[in-house]
């Protein structure tokens, strides 16, 4: 689950968050091992790919958090964990009911600037491109600040899939480093992810 801090600062304020995108359900991964290695010598840079989307376990009622995610790296032969290159877009959204009983829903879309990706394990970050139109997270549009997403993609048969929020930087913090993201700790509900390591 997100910590205290991290779901005040993910949250924004008491009135937030939310998004609605469909995608496949189901879970796939494409692990290291079943990654093919590139010869002795050769320089055709590695791909990662990450795609799907799901809802995300929180442990507040009447919350619904979903992450969508559509990412893409390239990466030096020699074996170098940071990419040379990442493109791509993701989604964070919190549909919250507010005390008045209405649903308030604060989206914030996202321009990829890292994914890295080991086995079935990934992260993502990437900096605010748009959000809800007049919503809480308009200072942090402003700054373009960064956000990460962590993700562990589960074998079949071997338990959920989960992914893990940054949320925005609380105040003080400065910004997010790219390719950092908390770990992978919130389970997932509902959909899925297909990651494919460097190959």
């Amino acid at each position: 689950m997100i910590n205290a801090t991290r779901r005040a600062s993910l949250l924004g304020s008491t009135a937030m968050l939310g998004l609605a995108t469909t995608l496949a359900a189901g879970i796939t991964t494409v692990s290291a091992a079943e990654s093919r290695a590139a010869p002795a010598g050769n320089t055709v840079a590695k791909t990662s790919h990450l795609k799907g989307w799901a809802r995300m376990y929180f442990p507040t009622p009447d919350n619904d958090i979903q992450v969508t995610v559509d990412a893409h790296a390239t990466f030096d032969p020699r074996g170098a964990w940071r990419p040379t290159r990442s493109w791509g877009t993701f989604r964070i959204s919190h549909r919250l009911k507010l005390p008045d009983g209405t649903w308030f829903t604060n989206w914030g879309d996202l321009k990829v600037d890292c994914l890295t990706t080991g086995g079935p394990t990934a992260t993502v970050t990437g900096t605010l491109t748009r959000i809800t139109p007049r919503g809480p997270w308009e200072e942090m549009l402003k700054e373009h600040a960064r956000m990460g997403i962590s993700f562990y993609i589960a074998q079949r048969g071997a338990g959920p899939s989960r992914i893990g929020l940054s949320g925005g930087p609380l105040p003080g913090e400065g910004h997010l480093s790219t390719c950092m993201a908390p770990a992978a700790d919130a389970p997932l509900i509902r959909g899925g992810y297909t990651l494919i390591d460097k190959r």
